[in-house]
């Protein structure tokens, strides 16, 4: 068997991301794959002939070592190491539910806080056999994860248009925002902009701290708003240290390496908001968060809740954290009929469009 040096490079960077390994080992791959790419199959080649692949800016001797490798004929030592060590499941159960996901609704690119450009998740994600994937970067009061303005979430829906006209019926890349809910339980973005968007994600990223009543009434705001569509990673924890520290995602590095209590707030009055108000409830797969715990998710099941299962991906190896989500949610019991992602498009747009 024989793979493109490219494939072979992205391929590598890919298993490193869902394996949580080290930012810099990940992005020496991918930059390496992004320099070579214009270059052409010939030029490779006569690089590989003449020795002057390490002329290239972001090919260093273990990419070189790859391209040479593939550009012989060969799987690279490196790949066939990574396939072996890293390519099997991440966790164990959840097989049929995660057959039955239709896409992820919460994933981040280079525009925010993610490591790679959009067109990189939009390709992974195709590959992952995905029919659909929200764009979901953050919103303008996190600064410190590089959120859109308004001008420049626009600027961005109109890339989202020219890739769904490249990707045509094969795929959706869905106008979607992780928008922070403020103090006060309002969105963080101009309304009549959210109303644009296919799908949001409502979270909390700051004063996880503040005191029960008062998140729980900033929480009950923020569900009931007709523009909000899930209610991302309701607690906030972190129970270690962040993926993005060691997986090529720019936020972990903003306090990666600390754990994080859960907020506390009325997770019966929030939930039973949500089952109300048609919001999902996130079942967020990111294994630094497992995020809501188990007893929330059963108690979000009881008082009959949507469910969104999603990677809250930063790079594009982890939109493979599926697993981690599906198993987690099988435990508990459940329905992927609750699960939104695990509907049509159609149906999806449907009940995510306001008032739907």
């Amino acid at each position: 068997m024989s793979i493109e040096p490219v494939d072979a490079l992205r391929r590598i960077a890919f298993l490193l991301e869902r394996s949580r390994a080290s930012t810099y080992r990940v992005e020496a791959y991918r930059s390496a794959a992004k320099a070579i790419l214009p270059l052409g199959e010939d030029e490779v080649r006569r690089r590989v002939t003449d020795r002057t692949l390490r002329d290239i800016p972001g090919i260093g001797p273990s990419t070189s070592t790859v391209i040479e490798q593939a550009v012989a004929g060969q799987v690279p030592d490196k790949l066939a190491e990574l396939e072996t060590e890293s390519a099997g499941p991440l966790a164990e159960g959840g097989e049929e539910l995660r057959a039955a996901l239709r896409g992820d609704l919460h994933s981040h690119s280079d525009w925010s806080d993610g490591g790679s450009p959009i067109e990189e998740m939009v390709a992974t994600a195709m590959e992952l056999g995905h029919e659909y994937l929200a764009l979901t970067d953050h919103s303008p009061r996190l600064t410190v994860a590089n959120g859109l303005t308004a001008e420049r979430l626009r600027r961005q829906l109109g890339v989202v248009d020219a890739i769904n006209t490249h990707t045509g019926d094969a795929f959706t890349l869905l106008k979607a925002i992780e928008v922070d809910i403020l103090d006060d339980g309002t969105l963080d973005q101009e309304p009549g902009l959210l109303g644009e968007l296919d799908v949001r994600v409502a979270s909390v990223h700051s004063k996880l701290a503040m005191g029960s009543t008062a998140m729980t009434r900033r929480m009950l705001t923020a569900v009931r708003d007709p523009l909000t569509n899930v209610l991302g990673h309701c607690t906030g924890r972190m129970v270690m240290p962040r993926a993005g520290d060691r997986a090529g995602d720019r936020s972990g590095r903003r306090g990666g390496g600390r754990t994080r209590a859960q907020s506390t707030f009325d997770a019966r009055a929030v939930f039973e908001a949500c089952a109300e108000s048609g919001t999902a409830v996130e079942i967020n797969s990111r294994p630094e968060r497992q995020d809501p715990p188990e007893d929330l998710m059963a108690l979000a099941l009881e008082l009959g809740c949507l469910f969104a299962l999603s990677t809250d991906a930063h790079a594009p190896g982890q939109l493979d954290f599926l697993a981690y989500g599906c198993a987690r949610a099988e435990k508990v019991g459940v329905p992927p009929g609750l699960i939104v992602n695990t509907w049509p498009l159609e149906d999806l747009l449907e009940w995510a469009a306001p008032g739907g």
